[in-house]
């Protein structure tokens, strides 16, 4: 019996970024932790040249070839160059295809060239906004503030959290800051494009309402100030009045409204304010 092979370089051909293989093979490398591998990833590949030139690199180094092509003439070439230098090579995407064209008939697999690395750059967006969403929580994070998709301003239980998550996860880095009674906004939200700030208002019976019902469900007395409809009227009425010093701003009224009602507006007024492409779909 040979013996075990503890070095050793995987060599990764895709037609898109290469992350889908080198996340699988991260994923089964941490079976040979005693194994030192260096994995080079080879992306875009399109022609016969750049796949020749890679199994030449992973020939000299006596490496694996892994590929996620869906081109099948590429397919063969790589199926044909490792065979002859007899390296082992690995078709991560082919297997699949082919057993989801059988399953639908062979009418589903589009097999569009890049269509991994679209799909790739997408989750990857998402997963970038989410935890920027998640990083500037309620005022918590004053740090790159002016990659923010959209910025989210109102008093408390208007929805910031909930409309930022579920604006991130369509994509949206989203921040939101609190408006607390006679306290001044942080200096830097008036440094950023002010076309991306959004104002959020509720009716004020709902409001008591809602913070009610949220102090008894945490045990705390329903009667306090922070339900109080003369303190949350106090409340809007600071609110509004610093929307209207900020004309700029366009002011969305949440009350008994559907959070994905809410987020599809704000999205259709920043995306056409900005020229931006909307990035959501319903």
């Amino acid at each position: 019996m040979s013996e075990p092979q503890k070095r050793g370089t995987i060599y990764i051909i895709s037609d898109g970024t290469g992350e889908t293989a080198a996340t699988m093979i991260r994923a089964a490398l941490v079976q040979y932790q005693d194994a030192e591998i260096n994995i080079v990833r080879s992306k875009n590949v399109r022609t016969e040249s750049q796949v020749e030139s890679v199994i030449a690199d992973a020939f000299e180094n006596r490496g694996i070839v892994i590929h996620t092509v869906v081109s099948a003439q590429l397919k063969q070439v790589i199926q044909e160059q490792t065979a002859s230098k007899g390296l082992l090579s690995v078709d991560l995407i082919g297997p699949l295809l082919g057993t989801l064209d059988e399953y639908f008939g062979g009418t589903a697999a589009i097999k569009s060239v890049g269509a991994l690395r679209m799909v790739d750059d997408r989750y990857f967006k998402r997963i970038e906004a989410i935890e920027y969403t998640v990083k500037h929580d309620d005022g918590k994070c004053l740090t790159e503030l002016g990659e923010a998709d959209i910025i989210l301003v109102g008093i408390s239980r208007t929805s910031k959290t909930p409309l930022s998550i579920f604006l991130s996860h369509k994509g949206w880095k989203v921040a939101n800051f609190p408006l607390v009674l006679n306290s001044a906004l942080p200096k830097e939200l008036f440094a950023v494009d002010q076309r991306r700030i959004v104002g959020l208002l509720i009716d004020t019976d709902s409001l008591s309402k809602i913070r009610r019902n949220r102090l008894e469900k945490f045990g705390q007395d329903p009667g306090g100030e922070y339900a109080r409809l003369t303190y949350i009227e106090k409340e809007i009425q600071y609110a509004q009045d610093l929307f209207k010093q900020n004309r700029r701003w366009p002011v969305f009224n949440v009350t008994e409204r559907a959070l994905e009602e809410t987020a599809a507006e704000i999205v259709r007024v920043i995306s056409s304010r900005l020229g931006l492409p909307d990035k959501m779909s319903f």
